[in-house]
């Protein structure tokens, strides 16, 4: 799949950007697998740590302190704050708890992805993924992918 959406990035002269929390990288890293993929990646943001949310991708720090780190309107902000801050048409944002703990009394499991773009409000979808961590994050990259590729490759 990242083939063929680095090529519909590159097609339509569009780019993107990430910030990644529990999956710290892997959907930046599966778009940059793909050899031309420098023509539409403008970079990620890897904020692990809740507090890097805000100081790196904007995130709204009372929002971050009275929800915690995994909420939908959360992920929407780590997605518009990764296209306004590496100058990218497509901003992907993920939060989530891939356990095998809860986090903040979220279960594992629960992930929330946002899209963001500048012609349209951000959009957040929620999964709820079984598995180890593993499982959770290789199936919130793919689905991170996915939703993308669903408005790019229209």
């Amino acid at each position: 799949m990242s083939t063929d959406l680095v090529a519909a990035l590159r097609g339509r002269g569009e780019t993107v950007a990430t910030a990644e929390s529990l999956t710290a990288g892997l959907v930046c890293a599966a778009l940059t697998d793909v050899p031309g993929s420098s023509a539409v990646v403008r970079g990620g943001l890897i904020v692990y740590a809740t507090d890097l949310k805000a100081s790196l991708a904007g995130v709204d720090a009372d929002l971050l302190a009275q929800h915690g780190a995994v909420h939908p309107e959360v992920a929407a902000q780590l997605a518009e704050g990764a296209r306004l801050r590496c100058g990218a048409t497509w901003g992907l944002g993920l939060t989530g708890v891939a356990g095998p703990d809860p986090q903040d009394g979220v279960a594992p499991g629960t992930v929330h992805i946002g899209l963001a773009h500048a012609d349209r409000e951000p959009s957040v979808i929620t999964l709820r993924c079984g598995g180890d961590r593993h499982a959770v994050r290789a199936a919130s990259r793919d689905a991170a992918l996915s939703v993308l590729a669903r408005h790019v490759m229209t």
